[in-house]
């Protein structure tokens, strides 16, 4: 455990949250980890330009959770985050670093939820809080004292804050906060409007600059698939069928998922087991053992329990569930494909993980090609291919060992040698299903493709006549357009308008549909259940300064 705790102790961080890091699997800390923490350590404002992936959450987290007091029942820390995803990540990371620090308490803020509950846990002494910018407005319009015991504030992902419209936001939360604090920006590009707000609001910043190592994992076949996700198990079950492997990790993020996962694998006869942080030490070398004997093909286990697994057979990796950061999917799938040999690696994204699948292309400097889930005529050809290659080495002399039993069985039944063999058959493969009706009909999870989020500008392309009296686009099913007056005269695009409603409705992405930007006005697909809620919800928000003022689009 010393030689573990080397690296992150050598940034003096407090024991406690070192042990928590180390509980996590992280050994050493990343390039930005090591420039950035000594000097948030030591009070500095700085600028850190790093991509998404490179560590940067814990290389501002660790720090100010070293400097918190927990005895002061009052907020410390703010961190400023573009979108609801990147906040909801962000507490979660904080909280899994104070695990062994009582007394802390991290809330995150954002649109779509409560806000009674929210400004409650300010107050009641929340020392580190994670909001989007939008949300946090709206409580200091309730409260404009509520950031004044804040001495520490990042802002993560800053050039995206600046995209999305947040920059009036911005300006207020900057007012509102003491003038004394620490500011920590951090941005994968430093565009001017970037360096104007580095020069107005933070005081001699220290540069940080981390450049992306480009990983290669080139004797892997990568591949993703979308499916949402209480589609999970039913998918894996469904790629099983098809897939030809020898032995397979799947990866999931918590102990009950390894358990659940195991158990649904066990049920329809595969040889798996759990592999988890609860697991006792030798029942851990007996699974791996098991995995490397044949006796088990199958392990789901947690990033933390497959530490040190290395079994040659391992010919797939399952991602069930997106990790965290592209350097623990290198590493997940680092568990195939060894010694020369190919390994195949899928990863189920879900519709709110699209964006990780992004970051980790770019990482890695590699393609995930997209999949879809096996239909079920590839369902019976695989069933029917793997009854043929376990039969076939019997055929040979069970005629001289067992014609003489047929013949008597045939004669005792009254049937036909094909009647029997049927029977046998079925008997044999358990009944299972193995007609395409019969498969098809116990295949209810029908192959998820990518939902259109949007249509970025898609109404800026003259057509026929005036591109501003072109009809809209015909509506989805369940779907309500709306018009705000706002369009690309004001300086606005899709993507404006798309994480103004995700931040402030509480939407997932793929409830918004299609966004058409005009040149004096922009239509927007929202859901017609509960539309009113929804546009009372945006009735005050705010993009590129202008009040967005949502109206149910009438096309008479």
């Amino acid at each position: 455990m010393t030689q573990e705790l080397g690296g992150f102790a050598a940034l003096e961080l407090h024991p406690s949250i070192v042990a928590a890091v180390v509980a996590t699997g992280y050994e050493e800390p990343s390039a930005i980890q090591q420039q950035s923490i000594p000097i948030i350590l030591a009070g500095h404002d700085m600028i850190g330009q790093a991509q998404t992936g490179t560590g940067k959450t814990a290389a501002f987290a660790l720090p100010i959770l070293h400097r918190i007091d927990p005895s002061k029942r009052e907020p410390q820390a703010l961190i400023l985050a573009p979108t609801r995803e990147l906040a909801l990540q962000v507490a979660t990371a904080f909280e899994t670093y104070a695990k062994q620090m009582p007394g802390v308490t991290v809330v995150a803020v954002y649109g779509g939820a409560p806000m009674g509950p929210q400004l409650k846990a300010i107050r009641n002494g929340a020392q580190i809080v994670v909001a989007t910018p939008g949300r946090l407005c709206d409580h200091l319009r309730r409260d404009e004292k509520v950031l004044a015991t804040v001495n520490h504030l990042v802002l993560d992902e800053a050039d995206e804050m600046l995209k999305l419209g947040f920059m009036d936001d911005l300006e207020v939360i900057f007012k509102a906060m003491p003038e004394t604090r620490q500011t920590v920006l951090f941005s994968a590009t430093l565009p001017q409007s970037i360096r104007a707000i580095a020069e107005r609001h933070l005081r001699d910043p220290k540069h940080v600059k981390i450049q992306s190592k480009t990983q290669t994992v080139t004797a892997i076949e990568q591949a993703h698939l979308l499916v949402h996700a209480d589609q999970k198990t039913s998918a894996v079950l469904r790629l099983l069928e098809v897939e030809e492997f020898d032995a397979l990790i799947a990866f999931v993020r918590t102990k009950q998922a390894t358990l659940d996962l195991a158990s649904a694998l066990e049920a329809k006869g595969y040889k798996a087991a759990a592999l988890n942080g609860d697991i006792a030490q030798n029942q851990r070398e007996r699974v791996i053992d098991s995995l490397k004997d044949g006796r088990l093909d199958i392990v789901v286990a947690t990033d933390v329990a497959a530490r040190g697994l290395d079994v040659p057979r391992i010919t797939h990796v399952f991602n069930v569930d997106m990790p965290y950061d592209p350097e623990s999917y290198v590493h997940r799938i680092g568990r195939t494909g060894r010694a020369g040999r190919e390994g195949r690696a899928l990863l189920l994204v879900t519709p709110r993980e699209r964006r990780m699948l992004q970051v980790i292309e770019r990482v890695t400097g590699q393609k995930v090609a997209e999949v879809r889930l096996p239909n079920a005529q590839a369902v019976l050809d695989a069933r029917i291919k793997k009854l043929t290659n376990s039969l076939s080495p019997l055929v040979g002399d069970a005629e001289s060992t067992h014609g003489d039993l047929l013949d008597r069985l045939t004669a005792d039944i009254g049937c036909s040698p094909r009647a029997l063999a049927a029977a046998l058959l079925r008997k044999a493969t358990n009944a299972q299903a193995l007609t395409l009706e019969a498969v098809e009909r116990e295949q209810p999870l029908v192959p998820t493709s990518a939902p259109r989020e949007r249509t970025e500008r898609s109404g800026d392309r003259p057509d026929r006549g005036d591109r501003e009296r072109r009809a809209p686009m015909p509506l989805a099913e369940g779907r309500a357009r709306c018009r705000t007056a706002l369009g690309a005269r004001d300086g606005i695009a899709a993507k404006n308008l798309l994480g103004a409603i995700l931040n402030e409705g509480g939407l997932a992405r793929e409830a918004i549909g299609r966004i058409q930007v005009r040149d004096s006005f922009s239509l927007v697909e929202l859901p017609e259940d509960g539309l009113e809620r929804l546009l009372t919800k945006l009735k005050d928000t705010r993009v590129a300064g202008k009040q967005l003022k949502l109206r149910r689009y009438r096309e008479d």
